[in-house]
């Protein structure tokens, strides 16, 4: 288990990596995260650390991975439960998944009951027209995971990352509990939700983020040029400073206006579900 800095109030189940604000700290909220195909717990110290520096304790929970067992064998709930009863009063407790993480998160969430889901680079729930298997398919899959440099050198030298795995398909049971979560005119759910999506993302195109967001009433943030793991990507201080006031408007009540809205001179606020971002 990774563990950084200490908690007034320590989590006392198995977990497979914390990242705790320092001892300090109050803690604002917990953020339990789940990783997508070919990941393992570690490849998130980076968000994890910048959350902990804000307040916000980041959790990789120790359940199966997305997908590798049948949905009934995987609880959320007690994790959920878990944290916000290890939190203070009002702390938030959020539901998190990139990739097959983030279709695990959103069929879990009726079952589970989070404060609010982040979802972050949602796969397609068909099989891609094209496999990463070409003789390149490494160094395609680098590129079509993140632009930063320093990231694409931690997975390039990290034994316990699984290369190739954006070439698997999404299982079919998942990407099914996914759907029906979000489909329309079925409420199974009502928290708030906040999608983050690479607008050149090659594994999934940023329609998929569009879609599950209309169908979700849920605020889109879209990376511009980013790829398809936009927590680690070149933009990912950006990311995480958009996920951190989106987690502050959270523990004010999910239903108030953002506290930081961006408009241009002429006072119009750019569209976030345009593809580039364009001012409405």
């Amino acid at each position: 288990m990774t563990t950084t800095a200490a908690s007034p109030v320590p989590l006392t189940g198995p977990s497979s990596a914390v990242w705790e604000p320092a001892a300090e700290v109050t803690v604002r909220g917990t953020v339990l995260l789940l990783p997508g195909r070919g990941e393992h717990p570690g490849v998130y110290g980076r968000f994890g650390r910048r959350l902990a520096f804000d307040g916000y304790r980041v959790v990789v929970p120790a359940v199966p991975a997305a997908g590798s067992v049948p949905l009934d064998g995987v609880d959320l709930a007690g994790p959920v439960a878990e944290a916000r009863e290890s939190a203070p009063p009002g702390a938030p407790v959020v539901l998190a998944g990139s990739d097959t993480g983030a279709l695990l998160a959103l069929a879990a969430a009726r079952q589970a009951a989070p404060d609010g889901l982040l979802l972050v680079g949602l796969p397609v729930t068909v099989a891609p027209p094209e496999a990463l298997d070409t003789a390149d398919g490494w160094t395609d899959e680098l590129g079509a995971r993140t632009s930063c440099p320093a990231h694409r050198s931690l997975l390039a030298a990290d034994p316990d990352f699984r290369p190739g795995a954006l070439a698997e398909d999404v299982p079919a049971d998942l990407a099914r509990a996914a759907e029906e979560s979000a489909a329309d005119g079925v409420p199974v759910f009502e928290v708030p939700v906040l999608v983050v999506h690479g607008s050149a993302d090659p594994v999934s195109p940023p329609a998929t983020a569009q879609r599950f967001a209309e169908r979700l009433a849920a605020d889109l943030v879209l990376v511009a040029d980013g790829r398809h793991d936009a927590l680690n990507d070149a933009a990912h201080r950006s990311v995480a400073a958009a996920v951190v006031q989106w987690l502050e408007r959270l523990r004010g009540g999910p239903h108030l206006p953002a506290q930081i809205v961006t408009t241009d001179a002429d006072g119009r606020t750019p569209d976030p579900r345009a593809p580039e971002g364009n001012p409405v």
